[in-house]
């Protein structure tokens, strides 16, 4: 059976799709905030889908968030989460599919981003490893998180040439920096 990957606003997601959603990060990551995702993300979201038939396989989700990185402008990120695939499902190719047409389809963006685990997992497809200091801005206060390991970054047409061993600012969101 063929794998088919999809892409939906968050608006455009019926209440079965949302709850599938959360049904499989839950199970891919062990963890029951996921039932919350959609009060996180309300609207605005896109979400990239894997199926197998009509079983939804693998899925992430795409928010725009602001980057500064040191020297240069804010940068319009498309920033990564909820990247969940089955357990029965994983290893199976079906999250590097979802990843891969994530990458192409975020070209309205200047840079991805992503904070991860498995840092591996994301190299293969591109992402690079941020090596430099991290921090959060809310207002005008900056937040350093020099315990925060695992961000990442996908260069994208629109990206600017940059150190990954500079300042990476990311804006907060409420309840969480990265």
């Amino acid at each position: 059976m063929a794998t088919t990957i999809s892409s939906l606003a968050t608006e455009d997601l019926d209440a079965e799709t949302r709850a599938e959603i959360v049904r499989v990060c839950i199970g891919a990551h062990r963890e029951q905030d996921f039932e919350r995702l959609f009060s996180y993300i309300p609207s605005g979201g896109r979400h990239f889908m894997a199926y197998r038939g009509r079983e939804l396989v693998s899925h992430a989700v795409v928010t725009t968030r602001w980057l500064h990185l040191e020297g240069e402008r804010r940068l319009k990120t498309a920033y990564v989460d909820a990247v969940a695939t089955k357990p029965a499902r994983q290893g199976q190719g079906h999250a590097t599919a979802v990843l891969k047409l994530l990458g192409t389809n975020v070209d309205d963006y200047d840079v991805a981003c992503l904070q991860t685990d498995i840092p591996q997992f994301y190299e293969r497809l591109g992402w690079e490893l941020w090596r430099g200091a991290l921090a959060g801005l809310s207002g005008r206060t900056l937040i350093p998180t020099p315990d925060q390991e695992g961000v990442m970054i996908l260069r994208l047409r629109g990206t600017p040439d940059f150190d990954l061993d500079g300042m990476l600012t990311i804006e907060c969101d409420p309840g969480r920096i990265w």
